[in-house]
């Protein structure tokens, strides 16, 4: 059951401005865990936030939301752990 990837243009942006080293980590983490299983084990539910995950990439955190029907997850931020929420 393979999802595809959408970023949000915020996203792609904040990554940008990271260093190469660490946004190349938090898109790899993302790319190899999110399209085989969108809900891993240790994703959590966000609270106040009908239908958004967040997994754990080191000190960065990045949200999400899953689209069954389409079969997408859309990434919707990433942030650093103390801002994030």
């Amino acid at each position: 059951m393979n999802f595809t990837l959408e970023y949000d243009p915020h996203v792609l942006k904040f990554l940008s401005k990271l260093d190469k080293h660490i946004a190349r980590r938090i898109i790899d983490k993302i790319e190899e865990v999110l399209p085989e299983t969108p809900i891993p084990h240790d994703a959590k539910a966000i609270i106040g936030e009908h239908g958004v995950f967040r997994i754990r990439i080191g000190d960065f955190r990045a949200l999400y939301r899953i689209n069954f029907d389409a079969k997408k997850v859309i990434i919707v931020k990433i942030d650093n752990r103390e801002r994030i929420y």
